[in-house]
């Protein structure tokens, strides 16, 4: 179980399945661009869904794993690969032969990992736990989940730091979704060149998407 194979088998099936949690999770993000007396309803009643469905809590413990098993499984590859090859940028001139991403990905996670803990501090543990600030209700007795984003959202340095995010996150969403692929053994050859470019399409997509929604409801 501590092979370097099935090391990247997990952070490869992980990582696809937080990319497809971003998905959804971006999805409802846009709800907070709609009108506001139609986006807090709505947005309470889609977070009050997912709060007490038996199977989005499952779902749930399994995001929860998810992201603990890739960012330590990604640990354990990064430091074995920085001990296996220490003068790997003398050798190999690495910089001709991967990007400056692929050489980097540790620290990007590390930094996409960092904000996570902030998120969740400010959002899952404010609404899950009930720690720090009381989340009110809205007019349907909803908790006010809507609130709680848009009033982060109005503090402009939320706002900046979680739209530079949205940079490194695309970086390694790009550079993951191919990785992926690779480390469950797809190589056929137009097959990556088209994941190649769904790749880029998809990193925009989030990237452009997380790190534009604040700038807007800031604005709103």
């Amino acid at each position: 179980m501590n092979s370097l194979f099935f090391r990247k088998m997990v952070v490869a099936l992980t990582g696809l399945f937080l990319c497809t949690f971003l998905i959804v999770h971006l999805s409802a993000n846009f709800i907070l661009l709609l009108p506001e007396s139609m986006a807090r309803e709505l947005y309470n009643s889609y977070s009050t869904t997912l709060r007490e469905s038996p199977l989005i809590k499952i779902i749930a413990y399994v995001l929860y794993a998810a992201i603990l098993l890739h960012a330590f499984y990604a640990l354990l590859i990064t430091l074995r690969n920085r001990k296996a090859k220490p003068e790997k940028y003398v050798v190999n001139h690495s910089n001709e032969n991967s990007t400056w991403t692929s050489q980097n990905m540790g620290l990007i996670g590390t930094i996409i990992l960092l904000f996570l803990v902030l998120h969740l501090a400010n959002f899952w543990a404010r609404i899950k736990l009930g720690i720090g600030e009381e989340v009110g209700l809205d007019a349907l007795g909803n908790r006010d989940v809507y609130e709680v984003a848009y009033t982060l959202f109005h503090n402009i340095y939320y706002v900046i730091f979680y739209t530079l995010i949205s940079i490194p996150l695309g970086l390694h969403l790009h550079h993951g979704l191919k990785s992926a692929f690779k480390s469950l053994g797809f190589y056929h050859k137009k097959g990556l060149q088209l994941l190649a470019k769904v790749s880029v399409i998809y990193a925009v997509i989030m990237g452009v998407g997380f790190g534009i929604i604040p700038i807007i409801v800031y604005f709103k």
